[in-house]
């Protein structure tokens, strides 16, 4: 499960388009961590994004 737990950001669908206009499948992913955050008083092991982390949207344990 590659989504962030706060903002919901998760994987994106496209086409890689070769020089000759080919198209291929391909995702992009989040940059998603694992980390321990305090949620109204106790601990969780949430999915955040980065962007959410640096942006300090959660409080970290």
């Amino acid at each position: 499960m590659a989504k962030c737990a706060y903002c919901g950001k998760g994987v994106t669908f496209g086409n890689n388009v070769s020089h000759s206009n080919r198209k291929t499948s391909r995702a992009w992913k989040p940059n998603i961590r694992k980390v321990k955050i305090v949620e109204n008083g106790t601990h969780k092991t949430v999915a955040i994004c980065s962007r959410c982390l640096r942006a300090n949207k959660v409080e970290r344990a």
